[in-house]
């Protein structure tokens, strides 16, 4: 999250000065935020990331892909704040990227399918490689895909 913040503001901060009220506020309030990010916490994430990227990167001398969830709860409404995981009630927006970020902030291949379902919101998997595996994502989800476990959902089968 220290990267993210910091690097977000960095690239938005000329516009931050400039143009404020062009930004959403709260992502505004979050590159706000980033950009008063110390530098010592920031290499200290970066190292995080090297450490954390070569652990990850033992997990492909066995296997080829990971399986994970893409988010802990189904697919959001458009505007829903709040949302229900494991009992309590949480913001959505914070909780959306807890399975996703801990993977693609160290720059693995990633592909985020839907669970074939019969009702409701989708619910995504993500399938996860080794740097530079995109065709085996692809291959996988493909067959995912053929054996029915993976679909996108039809939007006239989603209820309002």
């Amino acid at each position: 999250m220290i990267i993210t913040a910091a690097e977000g503001a960095q690239l938005h901060l000329s516009d931050l000065r400039t143009r404020p009220d062009d930004f959403d506020p709260l992502t505004r309030d979050r590159f706000l935020a980033g950009a008063l990010i110390p530098a010592t916490a920031y290499v200290a994430a970066q190292r995080f990331r090297a450490w954390y990227r070569a652990r990850v990167a033992a997990v492909f001398d066995q296997v080829d892909v990971l399986l994970a969830p893409t988010t802990p709860y189904p697919a959001p409404r458009i505007g829903q704040e709040r949302i229900t995981v494991a009992g309590a009630e949480v913001p959505m927006r914070p909780t959306l990227g807890l399975y996703t970020q801990p993977l693609s902030f160290i720059g693995l291949p990633v592909i985020t399918v839907p669970l074939a379902r019969q009702s409701g919101l989708p619910l995504g998997v993500q399938l996860v490689a080794a740097p530079f595996r995109e065709s085996v994502l692809l291959r996988t989800a493909h067959y995912l895909e053929s054996a029915g476990v993976v679909a996108a959902p039809i939007a006239s089968a989603i209820p309002p």
